[in-house]
């Protein structure tokens, strides 16, 4: 079937998240931790991402939105790094630290090429206000905004995927999940999607990313522009 619609992950697919928090924690942390090293920041906050969305998604707790959980998990991550006196203010303003984070170079070019023939949203862990902040921010033209905000639940479970395609009408088929996570494309695929992977080599920083997809997806790209070349846009 043809593909008509494109939905994407964004925290490391389409936006650099660990350039950016480390940039944050720098500016309002380093003035209190001399010595940090604002990449650990970033990686062990990220490290609480998972653990912290599968209290939802097991339904121990009601729905709550990623701020919600970043707030909550953030008094841990500097307990771990020994960073203590960080005010309620300066911890609030590290949330927003994820509003503010920057594309990957070929990403808004690459975007405006794509939806001149596709459908186009993020499919993110992410909630509404924080994908419009991140469009805004770095204008990303989408005709929606899709994923966990609104269908009230995180990925990988099976609302996100299905909720992309019926949002648009479409039969899964016809939307390419298009992620830098294999994961994510693997279960986006068991629900029927089409799926693009994306190498994102440098997500981690010195960890890497990964180069190219552990299972079988429907394209592998190098780049976002590399994608929008394969699909003639």
């Amino acid at each position: 079937m043809t593909i008509r619609a494109l939905v994407f992950d964004v925290f490391g697919t389409l936006v650099d998240w660990r350039s950016g928090v480390a940039r944050e924690a720098a500016r309002l942390v380093g003035p209190l931790a001399p010595n940090l090293d604002a990449g650990a920041f970033a990686d062990a906050w990220r490290d609480r991402y998972q653990p912290s969305m599968e209290r939802v998604r097991s339904g121990e707790r009601p729905f709550v939105d990623l701020d919600t959980l970043q707030a909550e998990s953030l008094p841990g991550v500097l307990a771990g790094l020994g960073i203590e006196g960080v005010a309620a203010d300066v911890r609030a303003e590290l949330v927003q630290a994820w509003h503010r984070l920057d594309a990957w170079p070929e990403v808004p070019d690459a975007l405006v090429r794509l939806r001149t023939r596709f459908f186009l949203a993020p499919v993110s862990n992410g909630h509404v206000r924080l994908m419009v902040d991140l469009a805004r921010r770095n204008g990303l033209p989408f005709d929606a905004i899709l994923g966990a905000g609104y269908s009230r639940d995180y990925k990988p479970k099976p609302a996100l995927y299905r909720d992309a395609a019926a949002a648009f009408g479409l039969a899964p088929e016809e939307v390419l999940m298009v992620a830098a996570h294999s994961n994510d494309l693997a279960a986006a695929a068991r629900h029927g999607l089409s799926t693009a992977h994306i190498a994102r080599p440098h997500e981690h920083g010195p960890a890497g990313g990964e180069t190219g997809p552990s299972v079988l997806v429907t394209h592998a790209a190098s780049d976002l522009a590399d994608l929008a070349d394969r699909l003639g846009c």
